[in-house]
């Protein structure tokens, strides 16, 4: 009886280790063998927070491979089963289930771009996110309150928080992670400009840096200009006078603004007048660049304290009131001096 018990016992652990080396050669096989691609090429998509087995069934489904679950095993003891990213990956001939595992993990996947622009409005970088055909949109309907709580800002205003910029990222990016994503570049550029400033500036925070940064940003599109109009302002703000800047006017007057600013529209009433009320505006007006915050913390060295549009990009800088007055004639009312 004792015999035949050890033969039974010796005969399973024969059948277990034929299974174990069964599955070894089979799990060696799918790792280190060539997907067998029908088409020649695949493009896969893994949807944010998608699990390795769905991941894998997926791949089964566009027969990728052949084995979800040796995928599944493989992944597990190569400790990658957690680490895989969502996004669109293009696959190859020739590639081995290793070689996918590898991929997902680093996020090699297909890179799409959207430009932000400087100068956008914090509506108008939402809406060009809303129209992106690849970013995931959760935000629709959102007011700017809430969507600065759901990106785990509340309280903030988001006008001028988000640097303008190309960004590149993979299918299925979400709004909420693409808006993170510009927030953290602009406070890494603010902070680090900020902590490089020239000193002795009329401004008491790198807040203070943004708001300016973004009317200098709505000034001019002329980058060479962007030092000047910058000492323009701060130089005003030294001595306490009104920054008088039409673009702050018209972010104040907002969907009443028709593209036309008027003589009353100076003297509308609004947190944002800078005809009115002297000091910065209570928050930015845009989203200004790295040109725009770099020259509000280093603004050039001039005795000018006012600035008329030339109509071609530039402006004509002045020193005195009466030497202002006689460019505004000169190129706002096309008489001559």
């Amino acid at each position: 009886m004792l015999a035949l018990i050890r033969r039974l016992l010796i005969w399973s652990l024969i059948a277990a280790l034929l299974l174990i080396a069964l599955l070894v050669f089979q799990l060696l096989r799918f790792q280190h063998g060539a997907i067998p691609l029908a088409a020649g090429q695949e493009v896969f998509l893994i949807r944010s927070g998608s699990h390795i087995k769905s991941i894998a069934q997926d791949l089964a489904r566009q027969k990728i491979i052949d084995d979800p679950w040796l995928f599944i095993l493989l992944a597990k003891l190569r400790g990658l089963e957690t680490r895989v990213r969502a996004g669109e990956y293009q696959i190859e001939p020739g590639l081995t289930a290793d070689d996918l595992l590898e991929k997902f993990a680093r996020g090699n996947a297909i890179q799409y771009k959207l430009a932000i622009i400087e100068g956008w409005s914090f509506r108008q970088m939402l809406a060009a996110i809303a129209e992106d055909p690849v970013i995931e949109s959760t935000l629709q309907g959102k007011s700017d309150a809430e969507i600065m709580a759901i990106l785990g800002y509340p309280g903030q205003h988001p006008e001028g928080l988000f640097f303008p910029d190309t960004y590149r990222f993979p299918k299925g990016t979400s709004d909420v992670d693409f808006l993170k994503r510009a927030y953290q570049v602009m406070q890494k550029h603010l902070e680090r400009e900020w902590n490089q400033r020239e000193p002795g500036l009329p401004l008491n925070s790198s807040y203070e840096a943004l708001i300016l940064a973004s009317i200098i940003e709505k000034e001019t599109g002329a980058g060479f200009e962007r030092p000047l109009i910058a000492g323009v302002f701060v130089e005003r703000l030294k001595r306490k006078m009104r920054l008088q800047t039409d673009p702050t006017v018209i972010y104040g007057l907002g969907e009443h603004y028709d593209g036309d600013i008027r003589f009353r529209d100076l003297k509308k009433d609004t947190p944002y007048n800078t005809y009115l009320y002297a000091g910065l505006t209570p928050t930015p007006i845009a989203l200004p660049g790295l040109q725009a915050i770099q020259a509000a913390l280093h603004p050039a060295t001039t005795d000018a304290l006012y600035f008329v549009s030339k109509g071609d990009g530039t402006h004509q800088f002045s020193a005195t009131l009466e030497q202002h007055n006689a460019a505004v004639a000169r190129y706002q009312l096309n008489k001559s001096k």
